[in-house]
């Protein structure tokens, strides 16, 4: 059994972070699907920005757009949810077959709306409506702005990915932002069953503290703070308010570990994927993580979902003078003005296509 196949069989999902047309043309998402347990995909705008640009794939696309007077951001959002729908229809049927648990893609809104909480809102709903398939997310950032906007959004039945998370207070503030919304659609009589993940990243953290935490201590702030975060997953399924959305009908809001690519050449490139590996969780892979574990990744278990040592490692990294709060907020708005970047740049390479394209 490849350790992929055995992941899955443990409750874990398995998805991509990574969306091409030629990934999508040459049918190597189909066979990541068949080969490899892969049961839906991220994206984002560094990953279309590396896409739109590595080659002529999407050439045709943004010329026949430019000629019907398409531009910029909505020619961007128009070329990425084409090869969206196409992903999600291959992941349809896991969709269908989980009852909307599982099988799901995702589109960002604009980073440039991070601090704009209506201005995402409406756009979340734009997406979602453009789109037209039921099992794409709309990511949404977990910034104090952002929570506002995910709990309407989910009041409104738009189906959220939260992105951007660093620890487990972040992940904690969207967790009770989400069941505030499901509450309200059942106080307004509407159905429950809304979908959302939260996603937590953690490889960054280990590159933020690489030459200030002592060796022992090396990669092991990001399992940590992912294990601390499970805990407080498993705790709020358990409670009593979560049971009674529950009982109604309510789907829980999965927990999704992002980047989970080893940063540190040093270490194994399965890293946080074997350490990571939880029941009822999703892990978002890089191709070449995906593909490293599959060749040789080890399943060591699920994890404590007790926390596990995840406590005592923080305590070490206290000692050793880390600051992890104030760390988790400076890595989330870094990790916001990174996409900001990105959306730039990307933007700005649609528009010098669109001129080269044109003929203008």
């Amino acid at each position: 059994m490849k350790p992929t196949q055995a992941l899955h069989e443990l409750g874990q999902s398995l998805w991509l972070d990574n969306i091409t047309r030629e990934l999508l043309d040459s049918g190597t998402l189909r066979r990541y699907i068949d080969e490899f347990s892969v049961t839906g995909l991220t994206s984002n705008p560094t990953i279309f920005d590396e896409a739109i640009g590595s080659g002529s794939a999407y050439d045709a696309g943004i010329a026949e757009k430019v000629k019907a007077g398409t531009a910029s951001e909505a020619l961007f959002v128009e070329l990425a949810l084409e090869d969206l729908r196409r992903a999600a229809d291959l992941f349809r049927p896991t969709f269908d077959a989980t009852h909307g648990l599982d099988g799901w893609v995702s589109m960002e809104v604009s980073p440039l709306l991070s601090a704009d909480t209506r201005g995402t809102i409406e756009a979340a709903s734009q997406i979602h409506s453009q789109a037209a398939r039921d099992n794409l997310f709309v990511k949404i950032p977990g910034t104090p702005e952002g929570v506002t906007a995910i709990e309407e959004s989910i009041f409104n039945g738009i189906p959220v990915n939260v992105t951007l998370l660093f620890s487990r207070e972040q992940y904690s503030a969207v967790a009770h932002a989400y069941m505030r919304g499901i509450e309200r659609r059942i106080d307004a009589r509407r159905s429950p069953k809304v979908a959302c993940v939260a996603s937590l990243f953690v490889s960054r953290w280990d590159k933020a503290i690489a030459d200030k935490a002592p060796i022992e201590l090396r990669n092991r702030l990001g399992i940590a703070i992912g294990q601390c975060t499970y805990k407080a997953y498993r705790d709020l399924l358990a409670s009593p308010r979560w049971t009674t959305l529950a009982a109604a009908g309510a789907m829980p809001q999965r927990l999704l570990w992002a980047s989970t690519s080893s940063k540190d050449p040093a270490a194994s490139d399965t890293l946080y994927v074997e350490a990571l590996a939880a029941p009822d969780t999703i892990d978002t892979m890089p191709e070449k993580t995906l593909k490293a574990f599959a060749d040789h990744g080890t399943l060591r278990g699920a994890m404590d979902e007790g926390g596990g040592d995840g406590e005592a490692t923080l305590a070490e990294f206290a000692k050793a003078g880390i600051d992890v709060d104030a760390l988790a907020l400076q890595l989330q708005q870094e990790g916001a003005a990174s996409f900001v970047k990105s959306w730039k740049q990307l933007l700005g390479r649609i528009d010098e296509k669109s001129r080269a394209l044109g003929g203008t």
